[in-house]
């Protein structure tokens, strides 16, 4: 949930009178939040400050958020936080194929198994010096995933079923699987796949499972295959030189959020609700959750090798070892618990 309005370390005075001293809390979107205290607490005087009616104030005040992609459209946030056109933005690397194709080790399927800890253990591995390599244009705040499936028009069950198939891909590492395959990929925003899918242009989606409710994509598909296909991975960057403007104490503040500890808690929320959908889809009339077999996930697994030996023939601009890379991104989904 979005962070409507966050207060850090509120100072405020009447004359030479100190009469708040640090306050902090903060307000998600859509909720509701009561200031509770005796008369001459600070109540009136706190909403005071935060509207600027007292003179002499100091402290954090957090306001704005552009939901929507009202600054920029989804494959330019990362650059929209390089060139200050917003402060912090949260991107999907995977928008801009082979833009950062260190990051990109993340898209390759079936690695992940559950996004807490898949959270974590990417995080930790790319703060470890790869993210200060390839995306050294910003401040690295933190990476986290959630974790989608196939969606689709008919049961699948086998990726011999893929071929000539239109389906809409999560990210560039998905479309390639989907071409390996013989599918076509279908390349739409979120917002847009539903209407592709109503109007034939694509036949199935990979997708996490509770955004399919909200996109409201499951009025089109109603089949999901029971399978962690992919992680969409993103990233929550900061542009530097607002970062640099900030005093100690809100630098403290923000690393204190731009951590592995955080990347875990976002990953667990955000992902945990995504996975719910499944549960909510198998309730739901009409709809069916296709099981796969073990011999089944052994060949859609099998399919998709050859995308691990594309990634490690992949050049890089930062002199990136492939094969220690990807070493070392296994070791640390070991290391977490989080492999599949």
């Amino acid at each position: 949930m979005a962070t409507f309005l966050e207060v850090r370390e509120l100072h405020a005075w009447y004359g030479e009178s100190h009469v708040l001293h640090g306050v902090n809390f903060h307000v998600d979107e859509g909720e509701v939040v009561t200031l509770l205290g005796r008369n001459g607490a600070g109540r009136t005087s706190t909403l005071r400050a935060i509207m600027g009616l007292i003179g002499s104030r100091k402290g954090s005040i957090k306001v704005t958020i552009y939901p929507a992609q009202q600054l920029g459209k989804a494959p330019n946030h990362y650059d929209m936080a390089r060139d200050g056109i917003a402060d912090l933005t949260w991107a999907n690397p995977g928008y801009q194929a082979d833009r950062f194709p260190i990051f990109g080790v993340s898209e390759l399927p079936f690695l992940f198994s559950n996004p807490a800890a898949g959270s974590k253990a990417l995080d930790a591995w790319y703060r470890g010096g790869y993210a200060a390599k390839e995306m050294k244009e910003v401040h690295f705040c933190f990476a986290h995933i959630h974790i989608g499936a196939l969606h689709s028009k008919k049961p699948i069950t086998d990726p011999a079923q893929i071929k000539g198939m239109k389906i809409r891909p999560a990210h560039g590492t998905m479309a390639q699987y989907v071409t390996l395959l013989g599918g076509t990929s279908v390349q739409v925003s979120a917002p847009e796949s539903r209407d592709a899918l109503e109007k034939g242009v694509a036949d199935a989606i990979t997708f996490p499972w509770h955004s399919i409710i909200t996109f409201g994509i499951d009025k089109v598909v109603k089949y999901h295959t029971d399978m962690r296909l992919y992680a969409a991975t993103f990233v929550w960057s900061m542009n530097k030189d607002f970062y640099q403007k900030l005093s100690s104490a809100q630098k403290k503040v923000i690393d204190e959020h731009c951590s592995n500890e955080w990347a875990a808690k976002v990953g667990a929320d955000w992902g945990n609700d995504e996975d719910s959908g499944q549960a909510t889809l198998a309730k739901t009339p009409g709809h069916t959750i296709v099981k796969v077999t073990d011999a089944q996930r052994v060949s859609w697994r099998k399919a998709a090798e050859p995308l691990t030996a594309t990634w490690l023939a992949k050049p890089n601009n930062s002199g990136i070892n492939t094969q220690e890379a990807l070493d070392s991104f296994r070791k640390s989904l070991e290391t977490h618990n989080a492999a599949y």
